[in-house]
């Protein structure tokens, strides 16, 4: 029985049915860690001890009935910048280096509470600033399916992690397609919430009216399952949403009938490899033959996201990452000659040039003379590709689109050429300006066997939706791991 292989789902109804302990699990997911680690480079930190002692603790609570819930004894593994007390938490950057937080994310919180065993943090960019987790500063995350490729980013780290079959499931977080894209490269299923969905309590934050967490999964009924467990009100968090609903598993239906999906002509333009674009399309066919009704339409303002994006998540990192100054917690520069130079050596040698060039950049905008010319037009702009998305959304149960222009690149492509990087955004930073949920599931592979994702779009709280539409396609085929994964399987 090889554990690795197994979804998280599958792994809690064999640890319910008592043909595997929880120990097993965790034992599985270690051995499978130092296989392949040295290769991939998910983790920045692994926790081996402190999981083999969680398995004891929940493999107790799981056999007294206190545990019973789908996901109770099933290890996970959880992005760098997300809080775990007595952890060490750095968002992959120097300036952190050492930080041991005093509490718990929410969102782990939650999962603590359903019995999830941590295997430890994941790699990504430094700060969540890229798309390719190359500006960690513990190194780059290698793609499972390719060595020479990147997993794509920031959450490289969680889906390289769960390709790689190093964890059932991780959680990522998504600021501007950071679940969903590096999802598409690895061949995983990512979700990005509804705004406010998770609460954002114990997320180290990039920008804060964007970052979303979710979950990164080998499934669509994982990520459901996992979304329902994570997804709460809280108080703590003043951006949380109290939904009528957490019932995300109820739309692990097959069925697509009379749905209406729309397909936007911008998306399928110029700047799109002509390999994604053929396993979209064919994916599209795929759900127009199982009863959904496709239509093309045209979603304006897409040339506008972009900079719009870079100006709001720029201007609200510049403001977060202003706390990061060497005297409370992290990282501080040996030597210096009074405060003043205290903050600006350790600010120069703490973050990596990718943070700082978003720092600058968001900073230059916020300044007097330039806020009205940049910042609040990105406002506006962001308003109007919400109302763009509301239009869409009058006439359409889902929107469908690549999750990015191209299979994953070559490691060392991107980082030479900050725009272009900032372009492979082009398909996903809409979704969150507009606070809309988004699923990315794989849809295929290209000729160099680099798999190929599609991502669906939802109206705000309308999950259920997209979940019905990605399982009603999974359905049509399996899920496939890459071969460093198997192993001597």
């Amino acid at each position: 029985m090889d554990i690795t292989s197994m979804t998280a789902v599958e792994i809690g109804k064999k640890i319910k049915a008592k043909e595997i302990t929880v120990a097993d699990a965790v034992e599985a997911a270690i051995a499978q860690i130092e296989r392949v680690e040295e290769n991939v480079h998910s983790f920045v930190r692994i926790d081996k001890e402190g999981a083999k002692k969680r398995a004891e603790e929940v493999q107790k609570m799981i056999n007294d009935g206190t545990l019973t819930g789908p996901l109770a004894g099933v290890p996970v593994a959880i992005k760098d910048n997300l809080c775990t007390k007595g952890v060490e938490t750095t968002c992959s950057s120097k300036i952190l280096e050492g930080f041991k937080p005093t509490f718990t994310a929410e969102a782990v919180v939650n999962l603590e509470k359903a019995g999830a065993v941590i295997l430890g943090k994941t790699n990504m960019d430094e700060f969540a600033m890229g798309s390719t987790t190359e500006t960690s500063y513990y190194g780059e995350t290698k793609n499972p399916w390719n060595l020479e490729h990147v997993p794509g980013g920031s959450s490289g780290g969680s889906c390289a992690a769960v390709a790689a079959g190093e964890c059932a499931y991780a959680l990522g977080s998504d600021t501007g397609g950071s679940i969903r894209q590096p999802s598409s490269f690895c061949g995983v299923v990512g979700i990005k919430p509804t705004y406010g969905t998770v609460s954002r309590y114990g997320l180290i934050a990039y920008g804060s009216s964007l970052d979303q967490i979710g979950p990164i999964a080998k499934d669509v009924t994982d990520c459901a399952t996992i979304l329902e467990t994570i997804a709460s009100h809280d108080s703590k968090d003043s951006t949380s949403i109290a939904r009528e609903s957490y019932d995300f598993t109820e739309g692990l239906v097959a069925e697509v009938k009379g749905m209406k999906i729309g397909v936007p002509r911008d998306y399928f333009t110029e700047g799109l490899d002509p390999e994604v674009k053929e396993q979209i399309l064919k994916a599209v066919k795929v759900l127009e033959e199982k009863g959904a009704v496709v239509e093309e339409f045209d979603l304006s303002l897409v040339q506008y996201a972009i900079p719009a994006y870079y100006v709001i998540a720029s201007a609200e990192a510049s403001s977060n990452l202003s706390r990061f100054d060497g005297v409370k917690y992290g990282y501080r520069t040996s030597e210096y000659e009074g405060l003043h130079n205290m903050y600006k050596k350790t600010r120069s040698e703490g973050f990596g040039p990718e943070v700082k060039r978003r720092i600058m950049l968001g900073s230059f905008v916020l300044s007097s003379g330039y806020y009205d010319a940049y910042y609040l037009k990105a406002l506006r702009t962001k308003a109007l590709i919400k109302k763009a998305f509301d239009k869409a959304f009058a006439s359409y149960d889902a929107i469908i689109a690549p999750a990015a222009p191209t299979t994953a690149p070559k490691l060392g492509e991107s980082l030479s050429d900050p725009l272009k990087m900032y372009l492979g955004d082009i398909y996903t930073i809409a979704v969150n300006l507009a606070g809309l949920p988004g699923i990315t599931i794989p849809v295929g592979k290209d000729s160099k066997g680099l798999p190929v994702g599609m991502q669906i779009i939802g109206d705000c709280f309308q999950e259920k939706k997209i979940i019905r539409a990605a399982y009603t396609f999974e359905q049509t085929k399996s899920y496939e791991a890459p071969e460093l994964a198997k192993g001597d399987r």
